[in-house]
């Protein structure tokens, strides 16, 4: 299990969108397949259970970077509706094999896993979003994973947008 440090990643927002609504685009595929991947590159799920101990096997497809499949295997350890997720977010193939970050062909000073919070907390009707993951922040930025969250964040909040908003 990974530790907990002050060198961990944390991203933090205010998101336009009530909480009970931020929370379900993390719970339900039919959302996360808009928005769970970032800018040019695509999502592909498999094997979707949401439910503490159930998990999803996904791929994001990057056409230009230097990692062209990221496979990785998500658990499910803790869902409190609306306030929290907690998942084990471990580096896999495209059958779901567990590999390690060497194998898969990334940095290989990336954790094979990792333990990713998510929080909601209702502020009117936004929500204030945080992000928490057992991986150095140097390490995230270095890697593309930072600002991919980053990315990712804005492509959820426009898709959460009233169709006249966005």
């Amino acid at each position: 299990m990974a530790n907990v440090n002050q060198q961990d990643t944390f991203i933090s927002r205010i998101i336009n969108a009530p909480q009970e609504l931020v929370f379900e685009a993390w719970t339900s595929e039919e959302h996360l397949q808009h928005w769970y991947a970032p800018k040019g590159c695509t999502i592909h799920f498999a094997d979707v259970d949401i439910r503490p101990g159930g998990g999803f096997l996904s791929c994001i497809r990057n056409p230009a970077g230097a990692y062209k499949d990221c496979w990785a295997r998500t658990t499910f350890l803790e869902i409190t509706r609306p306030e929290k997720i907690v998942c084990k977010l471990q580096v896999a193939d495209a059958s779901g094999r567990l590999i390690t970050s060497r194998e898969a062909g990334m940095d290989p000073d990336w954790p094979d896993e990792t333990i990713l919070t998510v929080t909601f907390t209702a502020q009117g009707d936004k929500t204030l979003f945080t992000l928490h993951q057992t991986v150095d922040t140097a390490l995230a930025k270095r890697t593309g994973a930072y600002p991919g969250w980053e990315q990712m964040l804005d492509i959820l909040e426009a898709h959460l947008q009233p169709t006249g908003a966005r």
